[in-house]
C-alpha cells in the first residue's frame, strides 16, 4: 500500500536530514515530501526577524494544498511537532495520522521557548544577541553533543553540521494557537530519549507530554538519541513504515 508522507525537521534543520529516511520510505513504493519550512535548508535566504511559527505551518498547510495531499502521514521531529500539529489542526481533513518523533504536541497558548524552563530560555535569549544578530538562535555545537552517544558516528555529525542553519528566534516565541481539530486525528509517539514509562511518570508534570497519555494514541521505542533521522534512519523508516499499515 502507497503512503503519503510529510516530514517536518525541527529546529536548525532542512529537508536534507531527512535524507536516509527518505530513500528508504520511497524504496518501498511511498510518497514523500521533506519539508524545508522557511528560512530553513535550501530555503535559508528567506529568513527573516518575522519569520515565526504561524509562518512554518503555513509552509506545510501550502504543501497539502498546493499538491492536493490527502490520507497524510504527518511527521515532525522535535519543534517540528509544533509545526504539525498546527497544520493539522487547520487542515484535518487532508492528515490520516499524526506521528511526533522524540517530542509531543505542546498545549495551547505555549511557546517552544518556554519548554525547558526559564533558565533555558534565557540562556537562549542571550545568545540571540550575541550571536544572533538579535532574532537567530545559532546551531548548537553538534559534535560535541554526539560525544560518546553510542551509534552516532562522524557521518551523523556531519549531516547536521552540513544540513544546519540559524533558527529564527520568533519561531520558538510565538505561542501555539489550536482550536482542538487535531485531536481527532490517530497519533503515535516515537520515543528516542525516553521510555514510554518515563512517559507516563512525566506526564503528569511536563506540558509538552500532557497531551501524550490521553486520546488515540500509540507508542513505538526506538532509543538512541534525539536525531534518529541520522543515528538510525533505517529503523526510522521501518517505524514509519509500520505506522501506516
Amino acid at each position: 500500500m502507497t503512503t503519503t508522507y510529510v516530514l517536518v525537521p525541527g529546529f536548525w534543520l532542512g529537508a536534507s536530514v531527512w535524507r536516509p529516511v527518505t530513500d528508504a520510505l520511497r524504496a518501498r513504493g511511498h510518497a514523500v515530501h521533506a519539508v524545508d519550512l522557511t528560512g530553513m535548508g535550501e530555503r535559508a535566504q528567506l529568513a527573516s526577524p518575522t519569520t515565526d511559527l504561524t509562518t512554518h505551518v503555513d509552509d506545510v498547510v501550502r504543501l497539502l494544498e498546493e499538491h492536493d495531499l490527502h490520507d497524510v502521514v504527518l511527521v515532525g521531529h522535535s519543534y517540528g511537532a509544533l509545526v504539525v500539529t498546527g497544520a493539522a489542526d487547520r487542515v484535518p481533513e487532508r492528515v490520516a495520522r499524526l506521528v511526533f518523533i522524540d517530542s509531543g504536541p505542546l498545549p495551547d497558548g505555549t511557546a517552544q521557548a518556554d519548554f525547558e524552563g526559564p533558565d533555558a530560555r534565557a540562556a537562549n535569549e542571550q545568545l540571540v544577541t550575541a550571536h544572533g544578530h538579535g532574532w537567530q538562535l545559532p546551531p548548537p555545537p553538534w559534535a560535541a553533543l554526539a560525544t560518546d552517544v553510542p551509534g552516532v558516528d562522524e557521518a551523523a555529525v556531519t549531516a547536521l553540521v552540513e544540513g544546519s542553519q540559524p533558527q529564527p528566534w520568533r519561531t520558538a516565541t510565538q505561542p501555539v494557537a489550536l482550536t482542538g481539530a487535531w485531536e481527532h486525528l490517530p497519533r503515535t509517539g516515537v520515543l528516542c530519549t525516553f521510555s514510554l514509562e518515563q512517559l507516563r511518570q512525566m506526564a503528569p508534570h511536563t506540558p509538552v507530554f500532557a497531551h501524550m497519555v490521553d486520546g488515540d494514541w500509540t507508542y513505538v521505542e526506538l532509543p538512541t538519541w534525539h536525531w534518529p533521522m541520522v543515528s538510525r534512519p533505517a529503523e526510522l523508516a521501518e517505524v514509519l513504515d509500520a505506522v501506516s499499515r
